[in-house]
């Protein structure tokens, strides 16, 4: 994906009380359909690492796979639905020959595109065996989930051009789930596990373990990808770190009244003027609760951010700490409601994004609205409508897959 940013939109320096009301109103509005359950969110406290790490754990936990499995096996829906899906695409094809390279080489847009699409798919390919493994019990699938996992640790040395750390991100992001399910629940065998935690360590780890200066769906993919590889490797430094990073990000995507006048920045980013800011969030100059820094990009961006989010705070509750109930919470909650209200079909006003926003969100909704919905009780109408709308969610063919058969409703 490229770096573009569009300029900053002209805004009025002064708003006339007639606007400020109208915003008012409109947000008055949108708060009822984000939730009838108003909750102070608590800040997230400083994450450290479990003493020892909960496998699988990157995601997906043994009792939310149980949970499929059965559903599955009972003929139950959504869940059949989601399972038949899944195995229908090319991503459970038990022919698949996977398609390594030494050097992924990818430029904006994927432009060059040297093994970035290949790489992407043989690791969601990976995990979609892995899940089929597990529900199914065929060892096939699980045999297949190692093959391509196998194929890439014995090849792969780097990530290179301007999308490297975006990709790696993707990348790594998914590999972990499918090497979690594998490692934790097949007894077959998998001779070369070592050397794919090495191809993690080495390869994918350092390029994203730093962070990211760009728009705030690229660090967030990043950090999910720092977590779960460092689950996969038992790394309490390194999931401290990503922790870390992912805390600031969040907090610096998402915007909550309660932030101030201002969203909250990364301070390398050094966004330490307004116009900076207006810029940097697609040149919004009205900030109001549950608006990410790519709302007014475009709502695929914002998808990708927010599946992130989802992503990350998922596996911290697997490996025992609840960001859920935090600040982080919160604002996922906020941003859900809020983009999928217009991705509903709402009349967009003229404060936001100009009058008009690009919708596409993707098949990202899943995993947040089952955690603070189903879990915690909190009413998301809009959130809800949309999750029901689109099951079965499928794939972005980047790193969102299957979340309707493993997170749908899922108590655990």
């Amino acid at each position: 994906m490229p770096l573009c940013i569009p300029p900053r939109a002209t805004h009025r320096k002064r708003r006339t009380i007639g606007a400020a009301l109208a915003v008012a109103a409109v947000l008055g509005t949108l708060t009822a359909g984000l939730s009838a359950t108003a909750r102070p969110a608590k800040a997230a406290a400083t994450a450290t690492a479990p003493t020892g790490f909960v496998h699988p754990g990157v995601l997906v936990s043994r009792p939310q796979l149980d949970f499929a499995r059965k559903q599955v096996n009972a003929g139950a829906q959504p869940w059949k639905a989601a399972y038949d899906q899944m195995t229908a695409s090319p991503y459970a094809d038990l022919s698949r020959t996977p398609k390594p390279r030494a050097v992924v080489e990818c430029g904006p847009y994927s432009n060059p595109n040297h093994g970035c699409t290949d790489e992407r798919e043989d690791a969601l390919a990976a995990y979609t065996d892995a899940l089929a493994w597990y529900i199914t019990q065929d060892s096939r699938y699980a045999k297949k989930a190692i093959e391509l996992m196998d194929a890439w640790s014995g090849v792969i040395t780097s990530h290179t051009d301007s999308n490297a750390p975006l990709q790696t991100g993707w990348s790594g992001s998914v590999w972990p789930r499918a090497a979690e399910i594998i490692r934790a629940t097949y007894n077959g065998g998998w001779e070369q596990q070592g050397r794919f935690a090495t191809m993690l360590r080495t390869v994918y780890l350092p390029e994203v373990i730093n962070g990211s200066n760009s728009n705030g769906n690229w660090e967030l993919s990043m950090m999910e990808a720092a977590v779960g590889i460092s689950v996969f490797l038992d790394d309490r430094t390194s999931y401290d770190k990503a922790m870390a990073r992912f805390r600031t990000r969040a907090a610096a995507y998402v915007y909550l009244a309660s932030d101030g006048a201002l969203p909250k920045t990364v301070p390398s980013q050094h966004l330490d003027t307004r116009d900076k800011i207006v810029k940097y969030w697609q040149g919004q100059s009205t900030f109001v609760t549950g608006l990410t820094q790519e709302t007014c990009r475009d709502f695929t961006h914002t998808g990708y951010g927010i599946s992130a989010i989802s992503h990350t705070a998922e596996t911290s509750r697997i490996q025992g700490q609840d960001l859920y109930s935090t600040d982080i919470g919160e604002r996922l909650r906020q941003a859900l409601g809020f983009q999928a209200t217009y991705e509903l079909g709402a009349a967009v006003p003229s404060w936001l994004c100009g009058g008009s926003v690009k919708r596409g969100l993707g098949p990202v909704t899943e995993v947040g609205y089952n955690a603070l919905h189903n879990r915690l009780g909190i009413a998301m109408a809009h959130a809800r409508t949309l999750t029901e709308q689109n099951r079965p969610a499928g794939s972005d063919n980047l790193f969102v897959a299957w979340e309707t058969l493993t997170h749908g409703d899922n108590p655990n």
